[in-house]
């Protein structure tokens, strides 16, 4: 079970995929988490999704999923429970900016933003589950270990 978990393979594409997902996602887990790039920290965070309606514990493993979930990614580490995190934490982020429309509000004209980001993430995240880490992977050499 645990080498079906680990497997990879050298590929670039799944290499490239997860860095970048992960690059891009660290921020927003860093403002979660840590009150990095202008965010509110942990309690801050939390607070607000409570105040949206989000049972505490489902919020902590938010906020927790999204800043060890982009880290994971970007080490190739637990790659698909990471991605998996990621997965449902974009499938319930996305649920609430549907209103908003699909875009990202790059002209400040909306409500709030969109949810196209949410679909990219979701979509990486399908593929990084299925495929594993790839290349330069802490997945890949734990799974020489097993072996």
């Amino acid at each position: 079970m645990f080498q079906k978990f680990f497997k990879t393979d050298s590929d670039l594409g799944s290499l490239i995929l997860r860095v970048v997902a992960g690059a891009v996602l660290f921020p927003h887990g860093a403002q979660k988490v840590l009150g990095w790039f202008g965010g509110y920290g942990f309690s801050g965070t939390l607070g607000y999704l409570v105040g949206l309606g989000i049972p505490t514990p489902i919020a902590v493993l938010v906020i927790i999923g999204e800043f060890f979930g982009a880290l994971g990614l970007i080490f190739g580490f637990l790659t698909r429970l990471s991605a998996l995190g990621i997965g449902i934490i974009m499938i319930g982020a996305a649920s609430f900016h549907t209103s908003n429309g699909f875009f990202i509000n790059w002209a400040g004209n909306q409500q709030g933003e969109g949810y196209e980001f949410h679909l990219l993430m979701i979509g990486i995240s399908v593929v990084l589950l299925i495929k594993g880490a790839g290349k330069a992977s802490i997945d890949s050499l734990i799974e020489e270990k097993l072996d």
